[in-house]
């Protein structure tokens, strides 16, 4: 009887892992027929994603923290969301205990969107791997939190969407700073 309550809870655990991967594709492959002619006002959508994402925080221990700062970009609400959403989450996923995340906002040029955390940072060989789809650094780790690996191939493509980007901007043992660059307004 437990060998058959192991198994049912296997299969659950890989079904809602498969449901999860084809939602992130099924989310990709309509990235292109999101319109994008929303004013986004980056300090409030920071605000509504860790509001969202504070019982996962806490579970985690993890301290969010959103610095003075704001930009307005013209996109999509809903994909912008999702980007600033995988970003802070996966800062809290690979954070340490009684950590923190840290979201920054600033402009110059261009809209500018951090996301500065203490965990264990990221190598300088998987900096940009990291935003290829199915990458992991990690993968007997990675598996344990969950996902597909498509959290920040996701933001990649998103921010490619908005003419922008997104790139490690710093990473060490003391852990790592991840920036959303987005033109101020674009026509699409």
């Amino acid at each position: 009887m437990v060998e058959y309550r192991q198994l049912f809870t296997m299969i659950k655990e890989q079904t809602a892992r498969l449901s999860q991967l084809v939602g992130t594709l099924l989310d990709m492959t309509n990235l292109k027929s999101v319109p994008r002619t929303d004013q986004v006002t980056l300090e409030e959508l920071v605000d509504e994603v860790f509001c969202d994402l504070d019982p996962v925080a806490d579970k985690h221990q993890i301290r969010l923290i959103q610095t003075e700062g704001d930009c307005t970009v013209t996109g999509s609400y809903i994909l912008l969301y999702r980007a600033v959403y995988n970003l802070v989450e996966n800062a809290i996923k690979y954070n340490r205990p009684s950590g923190s995340v840290t979201v920054n906002i600033h402009s110059a040029e261009s809209a500018v969107l951090e996301v500065t955390d203490t965990g264990i940072g990221i190598s300088p060989e998987n900096q940009e791997k990291i935003f290829d789809p199915f990458y992991r650094v990690d993968k007997s780790r990675s598996r344990a939190m969950g996902g597909a690996g498509l959290g920040l191939a996701l933001v990649s493509e998103i921010a490619r969407q908005h003419n922008g980007q997104v790139k490690v901007t710093q990473s060490s043992e003391k852990g790592s700073t991840i920036a959303l660059i987005l033109p101020k307004s674009t026509d699409y």
